[in-house]
């Protein structure tokens, strides 16, 4: 059996690790009981990832002779809500957890937030286990300690800064998942090269395509470079004063999309930052910072694997420009009524800029609404000319 890559979160007292190969979660008992203060852990997860799952790591803790009970929550990004989180706290109370009892989030960037924040805030702080199981968990929610919900007002404005005691990113799981969430969590992926790495960026062009297919050597070498890119971050700014700002890039954007769209199906997390990041890139060069050759470059890498790259690409509905931007400004990174943004001076030069005039991101929206009403009269035209043609 070959053993899990390791990387350490250098946090102090509160360092951890992120054990990353294909049979860590059938080692999940074995692996966690070091960090473990009791013998008891609760699994939180929810009914999808119960069925595909739950079992294989109730086997791994019954071999650890770990005690263990499981709280299950609807699927769905409806679950980062007051109300789940106050129905999760009440199961966990009920279970009579004691500070001793570790919670193990079992699943993706949903159930991480959730189970987090529950473990930050349930009898005044909980030691919580990472077990992610989406790619976009893998490399970038499940590392870090930001744990959440969302309200109607936007996305993870309510939560805590609690760090887990140890990751553990079993890839294999990875080939179970839906390409669409391969690819929402692909955006992530290269959103490390855009800000820090170009070299990992040109790495991506090559082997982007293996990956979005399930290769298991491409993944495991993405999770791996994406997460030893967050430690570093997370390493030396824990709470987001500086340098992990720029884990944001395309988020200002992609939130608001989300906050249109109402946080659903209708528009997945790594969907709307892929069309972020592009408009963080079209922002950096209208704003004369990086050459529109990058921008076009980034365009077309995410396009040939399948992600959208702009409004145009996603699900017709009608965009406002100035509800997209009421969406922005409650984003986390205003400060005196200004939006700080992620933007690039070039691949792999990710820097802050909080002289951005609201003008120039109404320009932006504006044109991006025009290209996607443009693309709708066009399939209108094509489809009435069809129906003509076939006598319809």
């Amino acid at each position: 059996m070959t053993a899990p890559q390791s990387l350490t979160v250098a946090l102090g007292e509160r360092s951890y690790d992120i054990l990353i190969g294909t049979t860590v979660l059938a080692e999940a008992g074995r692996l966690m009981r070091p960090v473990l203060k009791s013998d008891r852990v609760v699994i939180v997860t929810d009914r999808n990832l119960a069925g595909l799952h739950l079992a294989r790591l109730q086997r791994a803790l019954d071999d650890a002779g770990l005690r263990h009970d499981s709280i299950v929550v609807p699927p769905g990004d409806g679950s980062k809500s007051l109300d789940q989180l106050g129905r999760l706290i009440g199961e966990l109370l009920d279970h009579k957890v004691e500070r001793s009892t570790t919670l193990v989030a079992l699943g993706g960037g949903v159930i991480g937030d959730l189970a987090g924040f529950a473990a930050a805030v349930t009898l005044r702080g909980l030691d919580f286990v990472q077990i992610p199981t989406s790619l976009l968990a893998q490399v970038d929610s499940s590392v870090g300690g930001k744990t959440g919900i969302n309200t109607p007002q936007g996305k993870n404005l309510v939560g805590a800064f609690h760090q887990p005691r140890l990751v553990l990113a079993d890839t294999s799981i990875l080939t179970t998942l839906p390409r669409r969430e391969m690819l929402a969590g692909y955006a992530e992926v290269v959103k490390y090269g855009l800000i820090r790495d170009r070299d990992f960026f040109h790495w991506l062009e090559a082997h982007g395509a293996d990956l979005v297919e399930g290769d298991r050597a491409a993944l495991e070498h993405a999770v791996l470079e994406s997460c030893r890119a967050k430690a570093a971050v997370v390493a030396a700014d824990e709470r987001e004063t500086g340098l992990r700002a720029l884990l944001n890039l395309g988020h200002t954007f992609g939130h608001a999309l989300e906050a249109e769209t109402g946080y659903g199906d209708e528009l997945l997390h790594g969907e709307a930052v892929a069309v972020g990041m592009v408009m963080a890139l079209d922002l950096s060069a209208q704003r004369g910072h990086c050459a529109p050759e990058d921008a076009d470059r980034v365009r077309r890498h995410l396009a040939a694997v399948g992600l959208p790259t702009g409004i145009a690409d996603l699900a017709p509905r009608h965009w406002d420009v100035e509800r997209l931007i009421g969406h922005m400004n409650r984003d986390k990174k205003v400060s005196a009524g200004r939006i700080t943004f992620v933007l690039l001076r070039g691949i792999g030069e990710a820097y802050l800029d909080a002289a951005v005039e609201p003008d120039e991101v109404r320009a932006l929206l504006t044109c991006a609404l025009n290209d996607a009403d443009q693309l709708a009269r066009e399939n209108d035209a094509a489809a009435f000319s069809s129906r003509v043609t076939l006598g319809g």
